[in-house]
């Protein structure tokens, strides 16, 4: 009994410094960053996940600002890739080149590209042809990339956070669903209020420049992603989290009319996974060892969002994958616990 109180104890204690942690890395970048909080919740919940990160928004939002922020309060390496029509995977992943051996021969070398970095930022990411975008799936799912047949790891932990403009549609490449599919959540950046835009002009008129500091390291970041991962769910929330992913779907019998009329495809599996994992470590923040219904209904517009592929009829009339996922969540019964 002893032994297990002292368990208690001491993952009581892990508890308590995630949530520390978790908050001295969100107030670090507060400092720098004027407003978007659940933005940045959300990508700091991404990251202790070990995902990625699409932000979508106009320019000037500070979305490029965000991820480098985020680069120094965590000192960890920092790339930043601007995408273009002409990149080319090689632009990304590196190659394999001839150099010099020091005795006048050429010997074959692998020259890493700048995806070998721990957070990096893809700007843009729709402007570059299918191509190239294909090259991040290896790296986004595996983190590990292959060229001439050998497989190079890249460094722990991987982070990509990948931008696109909304309103700017000419030269660019929708991004494919395998490709969104590797996103753990797809957020919306909206534009600041007045207040927080005249908090913009203080930062960044005024004559110093504010920084972030290093709060956290690589190794911190994987330790409480691990703990994250122990966060104990009942058997009534899995089922109920089950039951949301398969309400995107048109053809599941608990599908609402929304979903069968305006949806061609609903969440993969991958979908259910990221729900899980960011629903624990919002139980966690929230001070409990348990998730719940309330966790599982924070994460689902985040993770699910851009999992929900649209018909031909639910592009016509502009319809939101927001908007399906608030009815579904509306209509979908609340978990029966086995023994009720």
């Amino acid at each position: 009994m002893a032994d297990t109180d002292a368990d208690a104890d001491a993952l009581a204690g892990r508890l308590a410094e995630f949530r520390s942690d978790f908050s001295r890395l969100r107030s670090e970048i507060a400092r720098v960053i004027v407003g978007q909080e659940s933005i940045l919740d959300d990508t700091l919940i991404a990251l202790t996940a070990g995902g990625h990160v699409l932000l979508e928004g106009v320019p000037g939002l500070g979305k490029t600002l965000l991820v480098r922020t985020l680069s120094d309060a965590l000192d960890l390496s920092f790339r930043r890739i601007q995408f273009t029509p002409d990149l080319m995977p090689a632009d990304l992943i590196g190659a394999t080149v001839a150099v010099d051996d020091g005795s006048g021969g050429k010997v074959f070398r692998f020259q890493k590209g700048p995806l070998f970095a721990s957070i990096v930022l893809a700007d843009e990411i729709n402007r570059a042809t299918p191509k190239t975008q294909s090259a991040l799936l290896e790296a986004m799912q595996e983190h590990s990339v292959t060229t001439g047949g050998t497989t190079h790891l890249l460094p722990q932990p991987f982070f990509v956070m990948a931008t696109q403009n909304p309103l700017e549609m000419e030269g660019t490449y929708p991004l494919p669903e395998a490709q969104l599919d590797r996103f753990f959540c797809k957020l919306l950046v909206e534009y600041p209020s007045a207040q927080e835009l005249e908090t913009i002009l203080d930062r960044t008129t005024e004559s110093t420049e504010v920084r972030a500091d290093p709060v956290l390291n690589g190794r911190r970041i994987l330790e409480m992603t691990a703990l994250s991962r122990r966060v104990p769910i009942a058997d009534d929330i899995r089922r109920q989290a089950i039951a949301l992913v398969l309400a995107t779907h048109p053809d599941r019998p608990n599908a609402p009319e929304i979903t069968r009329r305006y949806v061609q495809y609903g969440s993969s599996p991958r979908g259910l996974q990221a729900l899980i994992l960011a629903a624990r470590i919002r139980a966690i923040l929230d001070g409990r060892f348990h998730v719940c219904c309330e966790d599982l209904n924070a994460a689902a517009r985040p993770v699910l969002r851009h999992r929900i592929i649209l018909n031909f009829e639910g592009q016509a009339e502009n319809v939101r994958p927001d908007d399906i996922l608030n009815q579904i969540l509306d209509t979908l019964p609340d978990p029966v616990s086995p023994s009720a």
